[in-house]
């Protein structure tokens, strides 16, 4: 309704104001000619690559001069032939265009007169009318384009109108003052007067264009890291901050990941700084590669990465970073052998965007937390943020968990299938202590002693431990002896007692047929009791060299056959609810299907 209104009015006021007064052809055609070359090179102005366009100040040169009919004419052929030459552009919006030009046109020549303006005659006394009509022209503009914007976006008017004055008053000022010239050039000599203002605009065109060209340049290099090729830290940043907001206002998902590379100092310290520099750049182009066109990859620093995923929730951002990391471990890259997982892995943290979120730096910071989170159950891992979890029950015992860290990561050499499995371990642990409410000295101990419980394979030789087939009898007795050792290695720090029990017993089953003790029924502390239905669960599922990996869907029915005979029933049905609950359970692992394989 509102471009049809505006077109009717153009068109009449056209059709009104026109007297059909004899023109001057010859000169007609050649500002024609003008106007459609100015048109064609305009010039652009950094840095938003706003673009000025010479053609008003010829229309308002022509119309202070030769007076209405003849702008009005020139507007009229110089419109029909952009349309011809512009043919991808809609009907309507060339329509649109030509009727706004016509009421800005009408209005400031009316404006003009009414002021006491004489058309061909600057002097200072009537000065004040072209400054009168040419407000009218610039204020017209801005309003009826304002009009259009604020009728297809959500801003007010007040607001629209504000950005557009900052952004073109400028360029309005210098159409201003370029047509009072040009009307002074063509008094003097008309056709020589057009020639040199076409001249000097269509070369100041191109001096800004290659001003501008070279401003991207030197923009793009500022905003790309000049190893990998992806864009820098100071460059995400910015546009996390612009894309939260956009994501705020359109009330649209909005996911970060933070990546970590496992294990790169190694590399580096093995086979030099040149080649991790080649590992960085390998890595920067495979992820460029799996991201999605909408998506904006960064090297946020060292080895570390960052994934923007406008339009993607928390889960699906996790899926994506998980499926990233599962391509990295499978594609070779010279050297990575040498590593703990043997091949090239990360550690990455995801976090969706939320209202309560207060900036772009908070945001940082919370998917560090879910990646240095992935770090410590293993690393080659992707954690959500858990706003519950994370900032109590993984931070709030930094020294005891540092120092079972530096006890436990002897594992990362000896043992990665234990290390690991600690890791997982800890995770299902504080998972399950939020399940079942626990105060914070039990929570403790439980993430803990999950933490640590085989902490005594230490002592097992490695080639038993990592022994392929079934054990002999004094290989299995030497393996029931980690526990025994477990306590002997934790009783020597007095501040982790508490675990003594996790770590000795984890092994007692429900019906009294565990080891070392025999132990049975609730003779069992409770998170011993939890802790054998978590470390039972993790075993089932995990590929070791004695056994072949169940399913989860096989390790909740193992569960619940064993429920009552080796584990508590009670704790077995709600960590069954804990696994199904949880938003990163593989979906593979659950509807993958193997030969149910029972371990004695």
């Amino acid at each position: 309704m509102y471009l049809s209104a505006v077109s009717v009015a153009g068109i009449l006021l056209y059709i009104s104001s026109y007297s059909m007064t004899p023109l001057t052809w010859s000169l007609a055609f050649t500002f024609i000619t003008a106007i459609l070359l100015l048109n064609h090179y305009t010039i652009l102005l950094p840095p938003s690559g706003n673009s000025l366009s010479m053609d008003s100040a010829i229309y308002l040169a022509i119309l202070f001069v030769f007076g209405l009919d003849m702008t009005l004419t020139i507007l009229l052929f110089t419109s029909l032939i952009y349309a011809i030459y512009q043919k991808q552009v809609v009907w309507w919006k060339h329509l649109f265009n030509f009727s706004i030009y016509v009421i800005m046109i009408v209005c400031t020549y009316q404006s003009f007169l009414l002021t006491g303006g004489k058309l061909g005659s600057i002097t200072v006394l009537n000065i004040s009318s072209y400054l009168a009509s040419f407000s009218i022209y610039f204020l017209l503009n801005v309003i009826l384009i304002g009009l259009f914007f604020l009728l297809t976006q959500t801003e007010s008017l007040f607001m629209l109108i504000k950005g557009m004055l900052k952004e073109t008053i400028s360029s309005y000022l210098i159409t201003l003052v370029l047509s009072l010239i040009l009307v002074l050039m063509i008094k003097q000599q008309v056709y020589l007067g057009i020639f040199l203002f076409s001249s000097v605009a269509i070369l100041l065109s191109i001096s800004f264009r290659q001003y501008f060209q070279l401003y991207q340049e030197v923009s793009e290099k500022a905003d790309i890291d000049h190893l990998t090729e992806l864009f820098n830290h100071g460059y995400f940043k910015n546009l996390l901050e612009k894309e939260i907001n956009k994501a705020k206002k359109a009330g649209e998902p909005l996911s970060l990941g933070l990546i970590d590379l496992d294990d790169f100092k190694k590399y580096n310290d093995l086979h030099g700084h040149l080649q991790g520099d080649r590992l960085l750049k390998h890595f920067g182009a495979e992820m460029k590669r799996m991201a999605k066109s909408s998506f904006t990859v960064a090297r946020y620093g060292g080895e570390e990465f960052a994934v923007l995923m406008p339009g993607l929730n928390q889960l699906e951002a996790y899926r994506f970073i998980n499926q990233l990391r599962k391509q990295v471990n499978d594609t070779y890259f010279e050297g990575v052998e040498v590593l703990p997982h043997g091949c090239l892995s990360f550690s990455a943290g995801v976090i969706e965007y939320n209202l309560e979120i207060y900036n772009s730096t908070e945001m940082i910071e919370k998917a560090d937390q879910a990646m240095y989170f992935a770090k410590t159950k293993g690393k080659n891992n992707v954690s959500l943020f858990d706003t519950e979890n994370l900032p109590v029950d993984t931070f709030q015992y930094q020294r005891e968990m540092d120092l079972l860290e530096q006890q436990l990561r002897i594992f990362l050499y000896k043992d990665v299938y234990t290390y690991r499995h600690s890791r997982r371990v800890y995770e299902y642990a504080i998972q399950f202590s939020k399940k079942l409410n626990l105060n914070m000295a039990d929570r403790k101990t439980l993430i803990m002693g999950a933490l640590i419980h085989d902490i005594g394979k230490l002592e097992i030789p490695r080639d038993v431990i990592n022994k392929r087939g079934k054990l002999t009898k004094e290989e299995w007795e030497m393996v029931q002896k980690h526990v025994i050792w477990g306590r002997e290695i934790v009783s020597t720090d007095r501040e982790l007692h508490d675990l003594l029990p996790l770590v000795e017993l984890h092994h007692e089953r429900f019906d009294g047929k565990g080891y070392p003790y025999g132990f049975s029924g609730y003779e069992i502390p409770r998170l011993v009791r939890m802790l054998t239905v978590i470390d039972s669960f993790d075993a089932m599922t995990t590929e070791r060299p004695y056994q072949e990996t169940k399913s989860f869907t096989e390790a909740i029915t193992e569960l619940k056959s064993c429920s009552g005979s080796q584990f508590d029933p009670q704790l077995v049905d709600a960590f069954i609810e804990v696994i199904q609950e949880s938003p990163t359970v593989d979906l593979e692992k659950m509807n993958h299907n193997k030969p149910v394989q029972v371990t004695p």
